[in-house]
């Protein structure tokens, strides 16, 4: 691969590449599952290394080329693990990979190395997927501090948005975004506490999903609040995130074709702030999924809680969790060591300060319990009994349809799933925007087939290398 931004030699087009693609070429040899961790790695060292140097990847696994050689003999043998086999994925830095550090950007984790898998990549594993490496976020999932940028971290610097990279790349799963639109790898996985799934997909031009809480397993995953913390896809298509959804949770996600005709959507009003670019992108969507059979009713604004104080009474609690599984001589064994560190090295460390932990430490447990349980059954009471399924149960709906990344909060209190689809660019800066889908928890096949018909009817989606090509030739 001479030019990761243009045509070569290699048989794919790795900055579009599907699973279907993917796998078709390696079932009918074109490829191997070692010419791809080749070829994304050209691309990683073309485009995130050198170049533009995005800063999507973190660190890489040693083994990669080793795992792809072992898929690669047991396809010739005639053995599939399953539908990911030999498909390359990248994994965000909070998300276990035994014998890679899982840091979540913290200088103070760079050396914090777990023995095993999280649950998730014990299952991608399973699926037959090669485990790539590791992408940037923002540092501590975003909830270090107040006031830092997404996609900045004192370890792994700035990501950058590949499509303008004067613009965030938005939310701590920044690094996944950034190097799914650019095709480093086949698949990426993000985790969202609030937002920080949908965000970056918006911002990057993906499909993203948030799943309901629990679908896929939190174990070995450096938290913020188990009762929020999720893991999902982020990915260039529906039917993508369909595949690594499945892969991840271990149960089938069905997508049933044409969901749109007789669907019935609710939508909220628009927020005051959103772009007027936006809000004509948003319009035009609306057409578009009305043009495809579906009904969308307006409702009232759906209210909102502040979950600041929920995270802030479990992220000591859960961090703390999460430490004491590590293998002894761990560097660091609770949320306050890395506060400590952190001032020991605060140079290096704390550019923009360490608000929230520091907020997180000083949360008396046993004190504020009555608070905090109250806190949180407010927030998920709000959010879901009388905000999601509230609006869908009285206007007989399938989904709520809102611009951009507005209303993941919603779903994140709630615990309910949420998809985010690119749905086309800025006319006067090509920046990317999406419309995103609500739905009750557990609804995630219904919502992704409305999402697969949102994606069909707007076909909006363009690479990197289309609407920002001076990236690709920096």
């Amino acid at each position: 691969m001479t030019d990761a931004g243009s045509p070569s030699d290699f048989p794919l087009d790795l900055e579009t590449a599907s699973v279907a693609d993917v796998t078709g070429a390696m079932a009918d040899g074109r490829v191997t599952a070692v010419d791809l961790v080749h070829g994304y790695l050209a691309r990683i060292d073309a485009l995130d290394r050198q170049g533009p140097a995005v800063h999507a990847v973190r660190c890489l696994a040693r083994d990669a080329e080793e795992q792809a050689a072992a898929l690669d003999r047991e396809r010739a043998a005639g053995t599939l693990r399953g539908p990911l086999h030999g498909v390359p994925v990248l994994v965000k830095d909070n998300i276990d990979v035994a014998g890679l550090p899982t840091t979540g950007g913290s200088l103070a984790l760079e050396h914090s190395v777990p023995s095993t898998d999280a649950g998730l990549v014990a299952r991608l594993r399973e699926a037959g997927a090669v485990v790539l490496g590791k992408t940037n976020l923002t540092e501590m999932a975003n909830f270090l501090t107040e006031g830092m940028p997404s996609g900045y971290s004192s370890l792994g610097g700035q990501v950058l948005n590949p499509y303008d990279v004067s613009r965030s790349p938005c939310g701590s799963s920044s690094g996944s975004g950034a190097a799914a639109a650019l095709g480093l790898a086949t698949l990426t996985v993000g985790t969202e506490t609030d937002g920080s799934i949908i965000c970056p997909s918006d911002a990057q031009s993906l499909v993203g999903v948030k799943p309901t809480l629990g679908l896929v397993s939190g174990e070995g995953i450096l938290p913020i609040a188990s009762s929020q913390d999720c893991a999902g896809p982020m990915t260039r298509s529906v039917r993508d995130a369909a595949l690594l959804l499945a892969a991840m949770s271990g149960r089938e996600i069905p997508l049933a074709p044409d969901a749109l005709r007789g669907a019935r959507l609710v939508a909220p009003p628009l927020p005051d702030e959103l772009h007027p670019e936006d809000k004509d992108l948003y319009s035009a969507a609306i057409d578009a999924i009305r043009s495809a059979g579906a009904t969308v009713v307006d409702v009232p604004a759906l209210a909102e809680t502040d979950e600041t104080p929920v995270l802030h009474y479990e992220f000591a609690r859960d961090v703390d969790a999460y430490l004491s599984r590590l293998p002894d001589g761990s560097p660091m064994r609770s949320l306050a060591d890395i506060a400590v560190w952190n001032s020991d090295h605060a140079t290096e460390a704390l550019k923009y300060g360490q608000k929230h932990v520091l907020a997180a430490l000083e949360v008396d447990h046993e004190r504020d319990r009555d608070t905090y349980l109250a806190a949180r059954a407010l927030d998920r009471v709000v959010a879901g009994e009388h905000g999601i399924d509230a609006v869908l149960d009285t206007r007989g709906a399938d989904a709520v349809v809102t611009p951009s990344w507005h209303g993941a909060g919603l779903a994140a209190r709630a615990g309910y799933p949420s998809v985010v689809v690119p749905a086309g660019y800025r006319a006067g800066s090509r920046a990317p925007f999406g419309v995103t889908l609500l739905g009750r928890a557990g609804s995630e096949a219904r919502l992704l087939s409305l999402a697969l018909a949102v994606e069909t009817a707007l076909d909006a989606r363009r690479p990197v290398s289309r609407v920002n090509p001076s990236l690709v030739r920096a």
